[in-house]
């Protein structure tokens, strides 16, 4: 079966862009119209710093961050908004500031835990979650529940894409959401309208990519 209709959404930075594709995928958690592909926004550079560009905007003149938590591959993403919010200026209460940019990993319960030389990263720090896109928000809450285990301050959630505003009392930061996206859904497996039209599954998706069927 062939991947589904591809689209790109556009912004006024010619590098700041959504590749999508529509038709009929499922995730871990769920089932959508929408396959939003956000591998080059993970691993080419420029647009990884347009991503975190936009990002930074929320945090940059306000929020203190010492840590900057990865989830989803946004190492790449996690650096340049590092580095965006570090860099030096008066309104930048981040200026010249040491971020650390931290990789969770999962035990077999697919729980987060930090090992004893990575802890103290958490420990007593404002960590930003970062993630590649927020929609059930399940991971996203395991992170926050590792983070307050391990004594820190988590502060934010940030994004390439998100459906939702707020996660665990956090405000979702985001660069797209699905106001770019016209008649995006998104629902439990059990309640997927497509499904229950006969409709064939595109593909399994999750934060690696894609698998067609």
């Amino acid at each position: 079966m062939a991947l589904g209709e591809k689209v790109e959404i556009t912004t006024s930075d010619p590098q700041l862009k959504l590749e999508i594709y529509k038709g009929h995928y499922a995730t871990a958690h769920g089932h959508s119209n929408y396959y939003i592909d956000i591998a080059k926004n993970k691993a080419n550079l420029n647009q990884a710093r347009a991503v975190a560009k936009v990002l930074a905007k929320k945090y940059k003149h306000t929020t203190m961050i010492d840590t900057i938590l990865c989830l989803d591959g946004m190492e790449v993403i996690a650096a340049c908004l590092a580095s965006e919010l570090t860099k030096a200026g008066y309104m930048n209460i981040n200026s010249s500031n040491e971020i650390y940019i931290l990789t969770p990993e999962h035990n077999s319960g697919s729980q987060l835990f930090f090992r004893d030389n990575t802890a103290p990263m958490i420990n007593g720090k404002f960590v930003l979650i970062v993630a590649a896109s927020v929609a059930t928000g399940f991971t996203v809450k395991s992170a926050v529940e590792s983070v307050n285990y391990y004594g820190g301050h988590p502060i934010g959630i940030a994004s390439i894409f998100a459906t939702v505003k707020e996660i665990e009392g956090l405000e979702v930061n985001s660069a797209f959401n699905p106001n770019d996206l016209p008649g995006y859904k998104t629902t439990l497996a059990h309640d997927c309208p497509m499904c229950k039209n006969g409709e064939k599954i595109n593909a399994l998706v999750n934060s690696f990519g894609c698998s067609q069927l």
